[in-house]
């Protein structure tokens, strides 16, 4: 699913792909496409004899293709998954380079869509009506796939966090679930101190997670403003999380482990692991990936700085059209199909969660009760947080390179149990200087 490679960063092989000047590309990029058409030119090309490539790693594709292609029995679609995270999106870029063997459609994180929107790799879709879309989709995905005056993509899953935790771990310990960040370090420090090899929670250093804990801090350390750009990662929000994370690992309150690993799954099944504060995204991972703790598990708000609700996105992502493509006109109708009431169910109905509004408030998807969360409705907590996500963040034009660096700057305070802020102060010049030699101008203030 999108989610899963959220927790992964795109790596330096991608970094060199996209090595070009994304600066000089990025005025050409807005504006809408000129080979945009009107929605009964769309309709009419998908009854019309046609193939298109989609690459894409969501399990729920398989399935919402053959319900595209029952409803369109002349267009067909070759699904394909040429991996996930830096694979996918080195291989997108390395055929958007070479002007041929990129797909019609592609599957793309938010995080990384800024970059290959600006680097005028995909196709604006204001041209085939998409503006007429947003208020089908929650503020916070249609804002990341609208950059730079464009509109670049179709949301199709969001991530807003929340926090899912052991209600067998807590009960034991006489722990409250904690509605405050100062509570859940109390309740880190009393799983700790009643086993050692037990802990409230795991992190090795993942960019992802990070920017979206000084996001839900209420921290905006990137802003750009055409090729004008700003790293600051000593705004009060960033200062907020990193009081809080620094005692967490310099305290040995965070299990060293990485997500995804044997090890994980194992601590999440065995309660060494308590929390995940993660996207919306998980319960699909935890009833496939840990089925014996069914029962278990519960999942509850997001603690917060001040007890008020405030969230952020974790994971997620959506749908392009590729500047390369020669079908653009079918292409897009699939993207419509995917990413509207039809694939939304489809993707709802096996485990993601969706980004429209009218399948996140449905009765039925509401009132949900999950046999693995102890008959818990766990979709009214994870649609709140979705309403609750603080609003005016936005990634770097070049999130994609800066991602790739951040095992080799914020990694180290982790390694290191040393101070977060310098690390992220390590990223931050790096990023910069990144970003100067693509073109951009760069300022930290």
């Amino acid at each position: 699913m999108i989610h899963r490679t959220a927790r992964r960063w795109v790596g330096v092989a991608l970094a060199a792909a996209l090595a070009g000047s994304l600066a000089a590309c990025s005025s050409s990029s807005s504006g809408s496409d000129s080979s945009g058409a009107s929605q009964e030119q769309i309709d009419a090309a998908l009854q019309k004899e046609s193939t298109i490539t989609v690459w894409s790693w969501t399990p729920q594709m398989k399935s919402i293709v053959a319900a595209f292609e029952k409803k369109y029995p002349k267009v067909t679609v070759k699904l394909e998954n040429v991996g996930t995270g830096n694979d996918h999106y080195v291989k997108l870029q390395n055929a958007i380079k070479a002007g041929s063997g990129a797909p019609d459609v592609a599957q793309m994180e938010y995080y990384a869509l800024p970059q290959f929107a600006l680097s005028d790799s995909l196709v604006d879709l204001t041209d085939y009506g998409a503006a007429d879309l947003e208020d089908q989709y929650t503020t916070g995905t249609w804002s990341s796939v609208a950059i730079d005056g464009g509109i670049y993509g179709l949301p199709q899953d969001s991530g807003p966090m929340a926090m899912f935790y052991r209600a067998d771990v807590f009960e034991k310990l006489g722990i409250e679930v904690p509605k405050t960040w100062d509570e859940y370090l109390a309740a880190a420090r009393t799983i700790h101190a009643a086993d050692p090899t037990h802990y409230i929670a795991n992190d090795l250093g993942d960019p992802g997670f990070t920017q979206s804990m000084i996001w839900q801090a209420g921290g905006k350390p990137y802003s750009t403003d055409g090729e004008n750009v700003n790293i600051n990662f000593d705004d009060a929000g960033t200062n907020k999380w990193t009081s809080l994370w620094n005692q967490m690992i310099q305290d040995d309150l965070v299990a060293p482990i990485g997500s995804w690993s044997d090890e994980w799954y194992k601590a999440l099944g065995d309660g060494s692991i308590a929390t995940l504060v993660t996207g919306a995204w998980m319960p699909g991972n935890l009833e496939s990936g840990v089925p014996d703790a069914a029962g278990k598990w519960r999942v509850a708000p997001i603690p917060t700085y001040d007890g008020k609700p405030a969230s952020a996105e974790n994971g997620g992502g959506g749908d392009v059209l590729i500047k390369q493509s020669k079908n653009k006109l079918v292409a897009y109708g699939f993207m419509e199909f995917l990413n509207g009431k039809e694939g939304a169910a489809i993707h709802a109905a096996e485990g993601g969660f969706p980004s429209t509004v009218a399948d996140l408030e449905s009765d039925e998807f509401l009132n949900y009760q999950s046999d693995y969360f102890g008959g818990q409705k766990i979709n009214e907590v994870l649609v709140q947080a979705s309403k609750d996500v603080v609003p005016g963040w936005s990634y770097l034009p070049f999130q994609t390179y800066a991602n790739s660096i951040f095992g080799d700057t914020v990694g180290q305070a982790y390694a290191n149990k040393s101070d977060l802020n310098a690390g992220l102060k390590a990223w931050q010049d790096a990023a910069t200087e990144y970003g100067t030699g693509q073109g951009f101008t760069v300022t930290n203030k």
